[in-house]
């Protein structure tokens, strides 16, 4: 096999190691337009795993790369003038051009003919003459555009400008994250050792700090002795080094996050940045280069065919490369947003910047240094006014006040349709259903949607709170609860709107009944889908009549004992139906702007809050982002809409998001909600709800604990496990919570098996 590398990075070195060492007679030529010293970087990190990975590939490169290790346990947050560290992370560091050096070396003792200062062209300038041409251009590959139509690459430029720098300042304890507040914003270092002198110093800032200092029109050294000053009391003396002399004017740069949608074209195959980058808070651009490099190697020697090859080696690292990159977009983010973090306490922050990426848990941490999270932990509890003298437990488990009602935690069971009801009346169904909720243990349990009228409901299965025998049996449900448990409970009040007069779900979600169907009023007179009637423009008379429909069933569910109630203003139903301005075309006062849109929504509100009692809370619901692009509601307009709803009177924000129509692309995936709460009560300062996809204690913890949101919610795992909050207290090694008396023998018996499983597990 005739093999060239066009560029002599780590993964074109490491590509020609790893297939010279599973075929001794290849003919391999690496070619690289620098000097074999030359390098425009400083440390790059590498995780226990990855050094295992070359382990196994490579023994004589790894053990040489070892042995020019700087390693460190701990991670470090320097923010306020208080230094908060964390242990248990197991990183190290080597400098870049010690590394090509390495592999420069082995290379050459393996046969590798390495061509330094030689212009690489194209990969099309190569392909006659090779059978394989392995592409490892870098981020600005030639190869990648030349072919561009082939590889279909996806180049996100991301929002913050960073500077790769480094310092004989010593950081050899930590990795270290540094946060500085200046006049012109706030700048933030990423520091770590990667030899016995010399440290990496990246520093970092919004385009909007950048902006203000005018960094872009200053020289390097210019913008160094601003970065200098800075952080000056970081460096204890020690200047700040640039090794991308080459480069006139600022060395600043956006990240480039790349994916492409294919690897290969014909002979050629892309390698390391040119196929796929990953951003360098996680440290795993190197690694993703080293490892795809074993795997070409692999598939190429075993599968002669190329494009089989090819194939396999795409099939076998896709997949990888996505999750890393999903971890890596979840850590850039962070790093983007940050701003909207740093009035957080530094033990909150400290904690949301290790759990940034999603890769680490709360229980993972506890795994790395379980002091420390003990310590975060008892501080949650005492902001929380659980007190400094009782158990330290987990957040999920720490008490919280909205008004006058207090929860014993801060699990939340989301409303989920039943379809029982019958003409709007809750049955036993109903008082069983969420009986079993409220005594497994949750602070809170919400009813389904329950509706303000015979129209307003979704379904005929759907139970309201407009009859008088209504009131009647959710006053017997809301009795059971608080006689029997600990629990609150919320009456969550809609109405339909377009999409009403369907049938229950499991006859068809959102279909329009084959018979018996009531007419629809909506915002705008738009149905639902093609399927659905069209709704009747609300007038005037019809907003009145549902506003004190809204009003009536807010001073039923005082009646009958409820807690706390929620304005359902989400989900494309009547209220949402004016906010969205896909399902809003109105051209009076009240369609148009978001304070146009606002207007019905927000009376509503008003008039619900003026009937409820001073000392109950009130929440509501709201889709965040309708989830098609700038057209409909976006994350930051759904900032201002939780603005005005606080304004309004509302205690916390139930933050949801999309099916507001059927046009909306939702991305899913674990807590894929999560982030908009985080934004709404991180930027708004207001107390907020997660919910969507959230089903293990971890993510209740890592959530809170983050200050991601005020309460948690849970729907599925609640319809699988109405005790789950009691079982995974229990999984997680709590022993305080309160069981119901009769069940105290199954309790012992869970906790024993908990024990013993944990103990099984540490062996």
């Amino acid at each position: 096999m005739r093999a060239i590398c066009l560029g002599g990075g780590p993964a074109g070195l490491y590509f020609a190691i790893s297939a010279k060492l599973r075929d001794p007679d290849a003919d391999i030529t690496v070619l690289e337009r620098n000097k074999p010293d030359d390098t425009f970087g400083w440390g790059v990190v590498l995780s226990d795993e990855t050094l295992a990975n070359l382990e196994a590939n490579d023994p004589v490169s790894a053990r040489e790369i070892r042995s020019h290790f700087a390693y460190w346990d701990d991670m470090a947050l320097i923010y306020k003038g208080q230094k908060t560290v964390s242990s248990g992370h197991g990183f190290c560091g080597i400098g870049r051009k010690q590394l090509l050096i390495i592999l420069q070396a082995r290379a050459r003792e393996l046969g590798v003919n390495l061509q330094f200062e030689t212009e690489v062209q194209s990969a099309s300038a190569y392909m006659d003459d090779y059978d394989l041409v392995v592409a490892c251009d870098g981020l600005n590959s030639k190869t990648r555009l030349e072919f561009e139509e082939t590889f279909r690459p996806d180049i996100d430029v991301r929002k913050c400008q960073f500077l790769w720098l480094g310092t004989h300042q010593k950081f050899d304890d930590a990795f270290t994250f540094i946060f500085e507040k200046t006049d012109k914003g706030w700048l933030w270092v990423h520091a770590y050792q990667f030899d016995k002198d010399t440290a990496t110093f990246i520093v970092e800032c919004s385009q909007q700090t950048f902006d203000n200092y005018g960094f872009g029109e200053k020289t390097q050294q210019e913008t160094i002795a601003i970065c200098e000053e800075v952080f000056k009391d970081h460096l204890d003396g020690h200047a700040l080094m640039t090794n991308a002399n080459h480069i006139r004017g600022s060395a600043w740069i956006r990240f480039p996050r790349v994916l492409c949608e294919t690897w290969h074209h014909e002979n050629v195959v892309l390698l390391g940045d040119a196929a796929a980058t990953a951003h360098f808070s996680i440290g795993s651009g190197t690694k993703l280069a080293l490892e795809s490099a074993i795997s070409l190697a692999d598939h190429v020697h075993e599968e002669r065919d190329i494009a089989k090859a090819f194939e396999k080696y795409e099939d076998a690292r896709r997949l990888e490369v996505l999750r890393l990159q999903s971890a890596a977009r979840n850590s850039l983010e962070w790093f983007e947003d940050v701003e909207r973090y740093l009035d957080l306490d530094p033990v909150q922050l400290n904690y949301s910047m290790l759990t940034r990426s999603q890769r680490i848990s709360h229980e993972n941490l506890r795994a790395r240094d379980a002091k420390w999270l003990e310590g975060a932990e008892r501080w949650f509890m005492e902001q929380a006014g659980a007190g400094s003298n009782g158990p330290v437990r987990a957040p999920m488990f720490a008490p919280f006040r909205l008004r006058d009602m207090e929860l014993a935690n801060r699990v939340v069971v989301s409303p989920m349709a039943q379809y029982k009801a019958v003409d709007g009346c809750p049955t036993d169904w109903h008082l069983i259903h969420y009986g079993e909720r409220a005594k497994g243990g949750a602070g809170l349990v919400y009813t389904e949607m329950t509706c303000v009228s015979p129209e307003g409901r979704i379904t005929p299965g759907c139970p309201g709170l407009y009859a008088p025998e209504h009131e009647a049996a959710w006053k017997r449900l809301t009795t059971f609860v608080h006689d029997e448990t600990d629990a609150k409970i919320c009456c969550q009040i809609g109405h339909a709107g377009r999409k009403g007069s369907t049938r229950i779900g499991w006859e068809g979600m959102d279909k329009p009944l084959k018979d018996g169907n009531w007419p629809l009023i909506s915002a705008s007179a738009i149905p639902w889908s093609e399927e659905n009637a069209t709704p009747r423009e609300a007038s005037r008379a019809d907003m009145d009549s549902v506003r004190d429909e809204f009003v009536a069933a807010a001073e039923m569910a005082d009646r009958a004992g409820f807690d706390m109630i929620e304005l359902h203003a989400a989900h494309g139903y009547f209220i949402s139906s004016f906010i969205s301005p896909l399902s809003n075309t109105r051209q009076d006062e009240y369609g148009g702007s978001l304070e146009n849109r606002m207007r019905y929504p927000l009376e509503v509100f008003e008039a619900m809050r003026a009937a409820w009692p001073e000392e109950k809370p009130m929440s509501v619901r709201i889709s965040a982002n309708d989830w098609s692009g700038d057209d409909g509601v976006t994350p930051e307009e759904a900032v201002r809409i939780a603005k005005m709803f606080e304004a309004a009177g509302a205690d916390i924000i139930d933050v949801s998001a999309g099916q507001t129509s059927t046009t909306g692309k939702p991305v899913y995936g674990r807590m894929f909600q999560t982030p908009f709460s985080d934004r709404i009560r991180n930027e708004a300062g207001i107390k907020t709800m997660a919910v969507g996809n959230i089903y293990e204690a971890d993510h209740v913890n890592s959530i809170l604990m983050a200050g991601r949101a005020d309460l948690v919610c849970l729907a599925r795992p609640h319809l699988a496990d109405p005790y789950w909050t009691l079982h995974a207290g229990a999984a997680i090694g709590d022993r305080h919570a309160k069981w119901p008396r009769p069940y105290e023998a199954g309790r012992d018996q869970a906790w024993r098996l908990a024990d013993r499983a944990a103990e099984v597990e540490q062996v």
